[in-house]
């Protein structure tokens, strides 16, 4: 980075490039828009920064960010709480959402399985997914694995059916299915989504 700039400049278009996606053309481009921004929304911006990192913290049942000890949809009691949807990250929760077809709550695990990166079981909250399923009331009928369709994704649902076979094998333990996107082609697509396709085909 140019060394023309204040030293103030420098450290806002250091801070900016440390964010995913943002190279440092981006961070200066971000930086000058600030500096060209009114002193209000400048100030707005960075209280909200400091709000979220000061009161955004982890619900307490299922893990994804809440201001309360319980998030919204733990709190919702319109959720079907029999039914939870297992996920990697809490911005996992907003694509679920918008499709308006799950009415189940949540359990976020805060990542995924990955021995060669260092993230074994007891780095993710499984242990306590298995508290969920295995509560004295015996609520949850089923565990939907939403993990990404990754090799980390994968590995982490298969790891996590096997555990829910072996500790409830009354629990009914389903996979998101995979495959061709809506409005594709056949010739696009690789042979793994086309595979899963053909694996996960059903009647019409």
């Amino acid at each position: 980075m140019s060394t023309s700039y204040a030293p103030p400049v420098q450290r806002l278009v250091s801070e900016l490039s440390k964010l995913p996606g943002v190279g440092n053309r981006t961070a200066q481009r971000l930086a000058f828009y600030i500096l060209r921004a009114s002193g209000e929304d400048a100030v707005a911006l960075a209280d909200a920064i400091r709000e979220v990192k000061e009161k955004i913290g982890l619900c307490e049942v299922c893990f994804n960010l809440t201001d309360e000890a319980r998030c919204r949809i733990c709190q919702d009691t319109r959720r079907d709480q029999g039914l939870i949807c297992v996920v990697e990250e809490p911005s996992d929760v907003i694509p679920m959402e918008r499709t308006h077809e799950y009415h189940g709550v949540y359990h976020v695990l805060g990542g995924a399985l990955s021995p060669i990166d260092g993230i074994d079981p007891e780095d993710l909250k499984i242990a306590e997914l298995f508290a969920r399923v295995t509560s004295p009331d015996g609520a949850v009928r089923e565990i939907v694995l939403a993990t990404n369709p990754t090799t980390t994704g994968e590995a982490t649902a298969l790891h996590i059916a096997e555990e829910l076979r072996r500790r409830s094998p009354e629990l009914s333990v389903t996979r998101l299915a995979s495959g061709l996107p809506v409005g594709s082609d056949l010739e696009y697509a690789d042979e793994v989504t086309l595979g899963k396709a053909l694996a996960g085909r059903r009647a019409v």
